[in-house]
């Protein structure tokens, strides 16, 4: 069964587990075999969210870095 579309966070668990399902059927996710479950979900992740046209980064809070602005007042976050 393809993919759905959208990028809510329901679209996107439920795409993982049908990936992850099709690994456990098939023991492959769409011409790859990942040598264990664990590599099978971390790919399932990639591609559901590339699906839904986000990164990694954003589930996992992105890489935040802390710059001063130049009038001294608090930090802000880059993400």
């Amino acid at each position: 069964m393809p993919l759905k579309k959208g990028s809510s966070s329901k679209t996107i668990g439920k795409n993982i587990s049908e990936l992850v399902g099709t690994y456990e059927k098939k023991g492959k996710i769409g011409a790859s075999k990942p040598k264990s479950k664990t590599a099978a979900q971390k790919q399932a992740v990639a591609i559901a969210m590339n699906t839904a046209g986000k990164s990694n980064k954003m589930k996992s809070g992105g890489v935040v870095r802390t710059v001063k602005k130049r009038d001294g007042n608090r930090p802000v976050k880059i993400y």
